[in-house]
């Protein structure tokens, strides 16, 4: 190649990034950015680009998040919750990863704060939770039988030799280490979604499960989790955080599951504040032997993206009577005027530079148990019923680049005095790899 042509050939790719460049500048302003806008670009997004006097190579992809939120009172899975749980996880627009965080898996009485961890719940949601997810793909039944899960805590290790084929990324996940056990069976082979990580504390719990394509696409390492107690005394679980931190390709990913102190009366938002700086404060992912020389994130904003998602206990700063009045007439953004956490964030007093999607739904707590469908207390009261002002009480937050809001919406079932919420996301990822190809096409995920 003369000097030409190799000039006008680095002056196309130059061009190339300048437009990429701008259109990334543009989605971080506005998250309803249009990200298919430039449809003429000379070379196909889903692409490695090996620059000549450049390597590695990179490649960036999206992938799409599901996070979701449920508050279930104590209540144990069974029935037919499975209903339930199916039309909250939206699998008619199935994403590639689920993120999935529960609040008051157990009833915070004293016995289950102060007691060892009991993993049977943990794992009842667990099993409910891959069934669902895995009986798109006709899979194995998900029991106990088939997969012995015999801790609470669950750590990717890696894909195993049968199931990794060629794909963009060569390397081998990091293990995660210092965990009290590791699942090893699989059951569904190289179909369906695997469980990434879970944590429970107290009655905080998450689950993180992944397609098992983007296994054998992607490098996915350094999976570590980590808990934060901060409510009785400010260091029992019955109030705090569980986290879990992880790398996709060049990507941190950061997801937090919390439950914040609850109460309605005047001031009680500070306190909630204060336990969102102390898991701020708190959080920590250590750095370990099998991590190398990877400047892995050690707090939750270290990371590239993250998600905070929970009861997180936040009240509408309004007389019930009228808010109920505003909720009748589906009055949200009138409604939202008065909402603490809407306040906070407008006033830098808590998640300062986060970002929620747009409320389009009645607010999810407090149900009265008699009757699912309407709202605790109001005028008349029912004896025996607890007086509470309805709240967005559920809610999803994130932080970082390369994030985009698809949905964010509450589920109708009548479970518990909470409705579960959830929101889809499409993120940006990145992927490096060296090659001595030009342009290596990203081959398509396998259709659900």
């Amino acid at each position: 190649m003369d000097n030409k042509d190799l000039k006008s050939r680095n002056r196309s790719i130059r061009d190339w990034f300048k437009r990429k460049n701008k259109e990334d500048e543009q989605f971080d302003r506005d998250e309803a950015t249009d990200w298919g806008e430039d449809e003429g670009e000379d070379y196909p997004r889903d692409v490695l680009i090996r620059l000549p006097e450049i390597d590695p190579c990179f490649l960036t992809n999206e992938l799409r998040v599901f996070v979701g939120t449920w508050n279930v009172a104590g209540r144990s899975p069974g029935g037919s919750l499975a209903v339930d749980v199916d039309e909250w996880l939206n699998l008619k627009d199935a994403a590639d990863i689920y993120v999935l965080g529960f609040q008051e898996i157990v009833p915070l009485k004293p016995m289950n704060i102060i007691r060892a961890e009991d993993r049977t719940e943990a794992i009842n949601w667990n099993l409910l939770i891959g069934k669902t997810l895995n009986d798109k793909y006709e899979c194995p039944q998900f029991t106990p039988l088939l997969t012995p899960v015999t801790s609470d805590n669950y750590y990717y290790t890696g894909v195993s030799d049968a199931e990794r084929r060629p794909s963009v990324s060569s390397q081998i996940a990091t293990p995660a280490i210092c965990q009290p056990s590791i699942l090893n069976q699989e059951p569904y082979g190289s179909r369906g979604y695997k469980l990434m990580a879970s944590k429970k504390m107290v009655g905080v719990f998450i689950t993180v499960w992944m397609k098992r394509e983007l296994l054998r696409r992607y490098t996915v390492s350094s999976v570590k989790v980590c808990s934060v107690a901060c409510g009785i005394m400010g260091y029992l679980g019955n109030k705090g955080s569980v986290s879990v931190s992880m790398s996709i390709g060049r990507t941190s990913f950061c997801f937090v599951a919390a439950h914040l102190a609850s109460g309605e009366k005047k001031g009680d938002e500070k306190q909630r504040n204060h336990q969102v700086s102390e898991i701020f404060r708190r959080t920590f992912f250590p750095r370990l032997p099998l991590d190398g020389d990877n400047h892995l994130p050690l707090t939750i904003l270290g990371h590239d993206r993250i998600f905070w998602f929970g009861d997180l206990n936040y009240r509408l700063c309004l007389e019930d009577n009228l808010a109920r009045q505003l909720i009748k007439k589906k009055d949200w953004r009138a409604l939202q005027v008065f909402d603490q956490l809407q306040r906070e964030l407008e006033d830098g007093g808590v998640f300062q530079g986060w970002r929620e999607g747009n409320i389009e739904f009645p607010p999810t707590y407090k149900y009265s148990s008699s009757n699912c469908n309407r709202y605790s207390g109001g005028i008349p009261s029912r004896a025996g019923e607890k007086q509470r002002t309805p709240a967005w009480c559920d809610r999803i937050l994130w932080y970082g680049k390369g994030v985009k809001q698809l949905s964010y919406f509450r589920g109708e079932s009548n479970f518990s005095d909470h409705r579960p919420v959830s929101a889809l996301f499409v993120t940006q990822l990145e992927v490096v790899k060296s090659t001595n190809a030009k342009i290596v096409p990203l081959p398509p995920l396998s259709p659900l």
